[in-house]
């Protein structure tokens, strides 16, 4: 079982080999690091708490537009092959559990996730220095890029479940751009642990890194969105014929 397991994180891994979607995940945190620096910069009238203040332009556009694009590319793009034809077909017969090789690809949407966030921090704190913050960013900073991929690890599980239904390559993108707009709406009002579109963006502290977070609250809401939609993507996937 843990040999086939392997197998299938090994396929996955072929698959996104060169892929172009790699291109998107490195440029749009660039881009958006570029607008929120230069943000920052054109208005340090306002913006006078320094690391706080840089981290809340970062994230501004990132989170509610950027990020959630950005996962139902990638996971639109894990499922493009199985969509392609009669691979369907190849991919079901496979030697291994249907648990197994939904796994597989959320194992790989979460190393994404994962990098990304890492990725993300770096150019948070690069551009900080070329803007001449004293010290380092907060240790609290941390926390917001584990809470990130915490709750963008629960976008990648929604994002898997459509773009498994929807053999569309685009419409799912379009979905979770729409879903982190909505995100941005049910955050402000309080509800964001009920929308797993909201997580991302709470557990990065996006646009407010000095908010109080309910820590128990936040992972409830992802244990819940995470049980639910691997759940669910599994069904369909024992179902599928």
């Amino acid at each position: 079982m843990h040999l086939s397991f392997m197998k299938t994180i090994r396929a996955e891994q072929l698959k996104l080999k060169r892929s172009p979607v790699w291109l998107a995940f490195f440029a749009l945190p660039i881009i958006s690091a570029f607008f929120g620096t230069f943000n920052y910069m054109a208005n340090q009238g306002v913006l006078k708490s320094e690391w706080y203040s840089l981290w809340s332009q970062h994230t501004l556009f990132l989170c509610y537009l950027f990020m959630p694009a950005l996962i139902g590319t990638y996971c639109s793009y894990l499922w493009r092959l199985e969509h392609l034809r009669n691979n369907w077909n190849s991919f079901l017969t496979a030697p291994v559990s249907r648990t197994s090789l939904y796994v597989g690809k959320l194992v790989w949407a979460a190393i994404m996730i994962a990098a990304g966030n890492i990725w993300i921090y770096l150019l948070y704190y690069l551009c900080g220095k070329l803007c001449g913050l004293p010290g380092t960013p907060p240790e609290e900073s941390i926390g917001w890029i584990i809470g990130g991929i915490l709750g963008g690890i629960v976008i990648c599980c929604v994002q898997l479940t459509i773009s498994m239904v929807i053999r569309s390559f685009a419409i799912p993108i379009g979905i979770g751009l729409a879903g982190g707009i909505g995100g941005l709406m049910i955050t402000n009002k309080g509800l964001g642990t009920y929308y797993p579109y909201s997580l991302y963006c709470m557990g990065m502290h996006a646009n407010n890194p000095q908010m109080e977070l309910d820590i128990q609250a936040f992972l409830i809401g992802c244990l819940f969105h995470f049980l639910l939609f691997s759940v669910i993507s599994v069904v369909c996937l024992r179902r599928h014929e």
